[in-house]
């Protein structure tokens, strides 16, 4: 897991400027209460975003590194500057973590779409390896809000992963080029006695979600071998205080349904669900049923999910409580 550099001289830190394309600055102070609030989401920040001579994480303890303070006219802690090759883009003062989130994010998400669309030249995001993702404006990737803890997935088969592998953002094995090796980890999940899912994915704070998108990589059929599916119907719910059972399911009124086809898939086997977002404000929780998959095998497989929109107010973990009306309005 990556931890955001401590700086220790003008010359290192000038030398990460000009190494990394982008670095996050955390102007702090060991005696600052604000500061070391903030910091666990910092931490957070620098794990999930940090990439080699890309997005490089840095703390400055403004009264050890007085000479670089005063080269940025830092008064205030905490402070954070964004560098882009170099200079500074964006600034934030004081322990504003919506603020914090939004503004790293959207310049994460314009590094990992800067070798198609020309870095900071384009509102389109990707992880890297998904095909670039034209966003609205202020909203960008919140799966690291997801409380991993509270995950649940019902009728996974326990032989393929957990199911904690669908929120990484690390490139599935399936579309790594070369056969795997036979004794390599497998990185997805697939149903077990029929092709229904039931995922819960409660979340650290409350959200205005605008997108999730599914990627879905079966491999192609050899011989007489049955292969997993691609999900066809997908009903999601919001705001449940815990998973629903299959039965259950079919009897609540649904927020949202999907029925994708193989038009929807695109050439990373990941689907765009776009959300009807007026239903979607302030959520607590989702809960996706696959209620089948597309073709005549009875396994449904699930490689990485990405959630799309807004961070909103932290809950205290481990008290969900709904809000709103079931139907988010």
């Amino acid at each position: 897991m990556s931890k955001p550099v401590v700086i220790s001289s003008p010359a290192q830190f000038s030398g990460l400027l000009k190494s990394s394309r982008i670095v996050v600055t955390d102007f702090y102070a060991d005696w600052c209460g604000p500061c070391k609030q903030i910091a666990p989401i910092y931490d957070q920040l620098c794990a999930q975003l940090s990439r080699p001579n890309q997005i490089t994480f840095v703390k400055v303890n403004v009264d050890t590194q007085k000479e670089i303070a005063a080269s940025y006219a830092v008064t205030a802690m905490p402070t954070f500057m964004i560098f882009n090759q170099g200079k500074v883009v964006e600034k934030v003062q004081g322990a504003d973590p919506r603020k914090l989130q939004a503004v790293v994010k959207k310049l994460a998400a314009e590094a990992d779409g800067s070798s198609s669309s020309g870095f900071g030249g384009s509102s389109s995001g990707s992880s890297g390896w998904r095909e670039p993702l034209t966003l609205a404006k202020d909203y960008s990737p919140v799966t690291d809000q997801v409380d991993v803890k509270g995950l649940e997935l019902l009728n996974a088969d326990s032989e393929f992963a957990g199911v904690r592998v669908l929120f990484e953002e690390s490139k599935p094995t399936a579309l790594q080029k070369g056969k795997a090796p036979a004794n390599q980890a497998k990185d997805w999940v697939e149903s077990d006695t029929d092709e229904q899912l039931m995922l819960f994915m409660p979340f650290q704070a409350t959200l205005k979600v605008h997108t999730i998108q599914i990627t879905s990589l079966p491999p192609a059929p050899e011989d007489d071998d049955e292969v997993p599916m691609r999900p066809k119907t997908i009903k999601i719910f919001t705001n449940r205080p815990h998973n629903l059972g299959f039965d259950e399911a079919e009897d609540i009124p649904v927020t949202q349904e999907f029925e994708l086809t193989e038009k929807d898939w695109d050439a990373t086997g990941t689907a765009t669900l776009s959300l009807r977002f007026v239903k979607f404000q302030n959520v607590s929780s989702l809960v996706l049923f696959i209620v089948d998959g597309d073709g005549e095998s009875e396994r449904v497989r699930l490689d990485r999910i990405r959630i799309i929109g807004q961070t909103g107010e932290k809950r205290e973990l481990g008290k969900l409580e709904k809000i709103g009306d079931e139907q988010g309005e």
